[in-house]
């Protein structure tokens, strides 16, 4: 299937936390985008001259600092528009020059490249997932092998089922799945295998949901 974009996946990393950032490029103008810039700025910079482009546009899914820590030294660099949700820079009064709030089906261009906005708290209070025509960029919303953790200042597992429930009912199911940590499986796999193969993605009652994300002496707290 032909797309307008290009994706680049980065793993980057500080000391033990490791995450995906995401560089997308329009091919025809060569546009581009950086979802959840973090930690090794060498690495990423050295990318974008490799390949020829500078980031137009930073995506930010939430605020925690292992998803935003190179907003600042990027936006000083190649002056980028940076985005976020209205609801997360609001609660956690997140700043940065260049910033733009976005709302829940807002659409962005990136060249030929549409992106729509879904708004899918549960981790945060106004985390992002970023849709293009088969590709989802989730940040800590979903990982292939479970959801983010919801006890975190803002966080709610009641939300965290209502967004599963959303990216289940709105986005289709060829759809590849890029989230910003793995615990096992490579990102990019479908919304068909999550739906067979990730545990929360099974749920449909919201108190069987909010019982098992919220139990007691978890081993592995994003996936189980």
């Amino acid at each position: 299937m032909y797309t307008t974009y290009d994706i680049h996946q980065l793993e980057v990393g500080f000391f033990n936390m490791f995450n995906f950032n995401y560089i997308i490029v329009d091919k025809s103008s060569r546009q581009t985008a950086i979802i959840d810039p973090a930690w090794n700025e060498g690495h990423i910079i050295r990318t974008f001259d490799e390949l020829g482009v500078k980031p137009d546009l930073i995506l930010l899914t939430h605020s925690h600092i292992d998803h935003v820590n190179l907003v600042p030294q990027l936006v000083e660099r190649f002056h980028s528009r940076v985005y976020m949700s209205a609801q997360e820079i609001d609660f956690y009064h997140f700043h940065s020059h260049n910033l733009f709030p976005l709302y829940d089906l807002e659409e962005i261009q990136l060249g030929e490249t549409r992106m729509t906005c879904l708004l899918t708290p549960g981790h945060t209070v106004g985390s992002l997932c970023f849709l293009l025509s088969d590709s989802l960029f989730t940040g800590d919303t979903i990982f292939t092998e479970g959801c983010g953790i919801c006890t975190q200042t803002g966080g709610s597992p009641e939300q965290m089922f209502e967004s599963i429930q959303r990216i289940k009912k709105l986005v289709p199911p060829h759809v590849h799945v890029y989230p910003g940590h793995t615990y096992g499986k490579a990102p990019g796999q479908s919304i068909d295998y999550l739906l067979l193969n990730n545990i929360y993605f099974q749920f449909n009652k919201k108190e069987q949901f909010v019982q098992f994300r919220m139990r007691k002496n978890q081993p592995k707290l994003f996936f189980t």
